[in-house]
């Protein structure tokens, strides 16, 4: 049985290159068109599609409203369309918010529309979609406790940046697919006295982690930056890899340095959370927890059984709290998971794991 998409787009051109790519599949047919979020929700009552590809930016109903309003009626696999702008970038956070599965950049050049690349990775996030459970984006645990109301002043946040370079933990977050929303459902519950220095990878293109960064630490107890070449890492300061560099940690003088890498793909992603996992087990210290949340794929996975060889501590999103399970499976499967939570305990047991 074919994948039913519905293409949303106001360019007729994008409408055409679009629904060509996913025809060019053969499990997979366009089963309508649409030029605003206002045809689309009229086409998604008659054509029932499996998956939705929809434009952030169209005239006369936006993608995000109808993205809200899809969620809220009828919840089904979204997968937006985003323009490589700050506010771009802005939008598309507030659609993974209000649930959309992933997105996908719109190439700057018409002649990049149609690439090898950007065809397989709209064909798979389509492929990933379908065989996802969607519903509402309200999560059990935004339901039974409310996400902690942070005022951080400019001058606290510089402040707090490079106080501490002493400290007894390196935790090493890693997430893909339903990571922007999950994140929000982690870093705002760590402490902010916490004993430890963070990184953290989300697979996203140049200019949306430093939007992302800006999001968490707006929300966050902790201060989250988007990391840059020669940090060094400070206790109570979360560092998220820049789009297209991968995230390397080095030791000199006592203190952990943040060393971005420009090279190839690791895992097939840059960043790549298997990168940086290599890089903090080449350090040889056992102090280190390893977080792999959700995401498809396997990536951290290999580099996680480095981590744990040298004692390190791993925990791995459940399946249920997961948008897609691959990373965390693919590290239960290789067997150095030591705890298997739910997304609302991670921030918990990241603190029970700082005393191991």
């Amino acid at each position: 049985m074919k994948i039913r998409v519905l293409v949303v787009d106001d360019s007729a051109f994008m409408r055409k290159v679009i629904a060509d790519m996913i025809s060019s599949d053969a499990g997979m047919e366009v089963v309508g068109t649409a030029k605003n979020g206002e045809e689309a929700l009229q086409m998604i009552v008659s054509l029932k599609p499996a998956v939705v590809t929809m434009d952030v930016e169209m005239p006369k109903m936006d993608g995000l409203t109808a993205l809200k309003q899809i969620m809220e009626v009828s919840p089904m696999p979204v997968i937006m369309l985003s323009s490589l702008t700050t506010n771009g970038a802005v939008e598309t956070l507030k659609a993974l918010d209000y649930g959309a599965f992933d997105f996908i950049t719109k190439p700057t050049s018409l002649i990049k529309v149609s690439t090898p690349e950007v065809r397989e990775e709209l064909l798979s996030k389509i492929r990933i979609a379908s065989r996802t459970k969607i519903s509402k984006p309200s999560m059990v645990m935004r339901q039974t406790r409310p996400t902690p109301v942070v005022q951080k002043s400019e001058q606290s946040r510089t402040k707090n940046i490079g106080s501490r370079t002493k400290f007894k933990k390196l935790i090493a977050i890693g997430t893909s697919t339903g990571g922007p929303r999950a994140l929000q459902d982690v870093i705002p519950y760590i402490p902010r006295d916490i004993d430890a220095g963070i990184l953290i990878v989300q697979h996203m293109p140049p200019g949306f982690t430093k939007s992302l960064a800006e999001r968490l630490d707006g929300m966050s107890q902790i201060q989250v930056k988007e990391a840059e070449d020669g940090d060094i890492i400070c206790a109570g300061v979360a560092y998220l890899a820049p789009g297209d560099s991968h995230i390397k940690v080095t030791k000199q003088a006592g203190q952990f340095v943040i060393k971005l890498d420009n090279g190839d793909r690791v895992s097939g992603h840059k960043p790549s959370v298997d990168a940086m996992m290599y890089s903090i087990a080449e350090l040889n210290d056992r102090d280190v927890i390893g977080v792999i949340m959700t995401g498809m794929g396997a990536d951290g996975a290999d580099g996680l059984v480095k981590v744990k060889a040298n004692r390190g501590y791993i925990i791995a999103q459940d399946e249920e709290s997961c948008v897609v399970f691959g990373m965390p499976k693919s590290t239960i499967k290789l067997g150095v998971v030591d705890k298997v939570v739910s997304l609302n305990n991670i921030a918990n047991e990241i603190v029970k794991a700082m005393e191991v």
